[in-house]
């Protein structure tokens, strides 16, 4: 028996939930049983009453707003626990549309994919700005560097997940999860895939995207905050070989000039080349130790996997 569970995490969407709701399907071919799950984070209006009204079968509520991302990852947990096969995690704005989720799982129903991405039209979208669809598309191309697979559309929140897939995934970014998780599993070796979906009318502006130079500030740091999290030697000690690099060429200079008899002139070449030489190892160092501490990150999240297993087995006799 394969039990599907949508999942919709919501912060104050009584406007727009009910919609999303309405618009599930009840019965998907390939699996046997269809529920929704709503994940009320903190909301301060009737959005755990709404979803009650419009059918979910399960409602999980935060006493404050914990982000998306937690939303996100609590929602994975619950499914986890309440025997989900297949979970699918779509927006409460009803931004995507309802009538793909069959085309989303059916990757996985066939065998090939573990996680499924919707890649939305992206330029065809009316109300994303000129800037965003540009901002969207520099993210995927990150997290495509970054995670070795070739998703096209990675913020899409709109997505499949089978669950053992669900197990080994952690988010440790609060903004968002959506481009953590790709790179998590291209690094783990999942099978992950993208399927076209179509988007519907835009309900409500978006609630991660205030401002554009807000969104720019928050997207650049979650873009650093990747690389140096999974790519940590990279991220340091590419740099700290350059700059050993520049430090020499003073160094260099400082040399010839001494060895020529003019070496009192130009003690500034000695002083500038060891100091770039200095932070050029110091970063050398620091990108092994961020490496090495990767590995220890990665134990662990091998450890909790494998506590999630024997947690579900416990609990599934």
């Amino acid at each position: 028996m394969k039990k599907l569970i949508i999942q919709i995490p919501c912060y104050n969407e009584e406007q727009t939930l009910g919609v999303t709701l309405d618009a599930l399907p009840h019965t998907v071919a390939g699996v046997e049983s269809v529920e929704y799950l709503v994940i009320d984070d903190g909301s301060t209006d009737d959005t755990a009453r709404v979803a009650k009204e419009h059918g979910a079968h399960h409602v999980v509520r935060f006493k404050r707003n914990r982000g998306l991302a937690r939303a996100f990852m609590e929602g994975l947990d619950f499914c986890i626990k309440v025997g989900a096969d297949i979970i699918v995690n779509t927006d409460a704005d009803n931004q995507y549309n309802a009538e793909d989720i069959p085309a989303l799982i059916a990757p996985i129903l066939r065998g090939e994919a573990e996680i499924v991405i919707g890649e939305r039209p992206i330029s065809d979208i009316g109300h994303f700005s000129l800037t965003k669809k540009l901002l969207q598309k520099v993210g995927s191309w990150v997290v495509r560097m970054a995670s070795h697979t070739d998703i096209p559309d990675a913020p899409s929140g709109f997505r499949a997940i089978t669950r053992e897939a669900a197990m080994r995934l952690n988010v440790f970014n609060d903004y968002t999860y959506t481009l953590e998780t790709i790179i998590q599993a291209g690094r783990k070796h999942m099978a992950i895939t993208s399927v076209p979906v179509r988007v519907n009318e835009n309900l409500r502006p978006s609630r991660l995207v205030k401002s554009i130079p807000m969104y720019l500030r928050r997207s650049i740091f979650t873009v650093v905050r990747i690389f140096m999290t999974y790519r940590p030697f990279r991220f340091f000690a590419f740099p700290g070989i350059i700059s050993m690099i520049i430090g020499m060429l003073p160094l260099v200079r400082f040399v010839y000039y001494y060895f020529t008899g003019h070496g009192a002139g130009h003690i500034q070449s000695l002083l500038f080349g060891i100091l770039l030489i200095g932070i050029g190892a110091s970063l050398v160092v620091v990108g092994l130790l961020a490496d090495l501490i990767g590995v220890n990150r990665m134990l662990l999240e091998d450890i909790r996997w494998r506590l999630r297993e024997i947690e579900y087995r416990q609990h599934h006799k």
